[in-house]
C-alpha cells in the first residue's frame, strides 16, 4: 500500500514539475515579448500641444494613488507628459489637442480606481 502511494506521489509530483514548467515558459516569453518591444509615442505637432491642469481630490498616498494617476494618464494615446502633485492636489498633462481633451482626461482620473473614489475640479488649459 505504501508503495503504490508512493509511486502515486512521484508521478502527481512529476505532472506537476511538468505542467508548470510549460506554463512558466509561456509566461516568461510573453513577458519578454513586451519588454522587448516598448510603446512608442506618436511625435506632437507644436501647434497641436495643449497643458491642461485640475485639482484631484480623493487621492490618500503619493506612491498609491498619486502615481497610479499619473501612469493612467502618462499612458493615453496623444498623451506627452503626465504629472501628479500629491502635495498640491494637482495634476497637470501635456496633450495633442486633436486626439485628447480636458474633459477626456478628467473623466479618465475619475474613472481611474473604482470610479467614485477621485473627482476632478477647477480645470484650466
Amino acid at each position: 500500500m505504501n508503495f503504490t502511494k508512493s509511486i502515486a506521489a512521484v508521478v502527481f509530483s512529476g505532472l506537476m514539475f511538468v505542467g508548470c514548467k510549460e506554463k512558466t515558459a509561456e509566461t516568461s516569453e510573453s513577458v519578454s515579448a513586451e519588454a522587448e518591444a516598448p510603446k512608442v509615442k506618436k511625435e506632437i505637432a507644436a501647434a497641436n500641444i495643449q497643458t491642461a491642469s485640475f485639482k484631484v481630490e480623493g487621492m490618500t498616498c503619493a506612491i498609491g494613488c498619486a502615481k497610479t494617476i499619473e501612469q493612467e494618464l502618462s499612458v493615453l494615446e496623444g498623451v506627452q507628459k503626465a504629472t501628479v502633485d500629491f502635495d498640491k492636489k494637482l495634476a497637470t498633462v501635456t496633450f495633442d489637442k486633436t486626439v485628447q481633451s480636458p474633459e477626456s482626461l478628467t473623466k479618465i482620473v475619475q474613472a481611474t480606481g473604482d470610479g467614485k473614489t477621485y473627482k476632478v475640479s477647477n480645470i484650466k488649459s
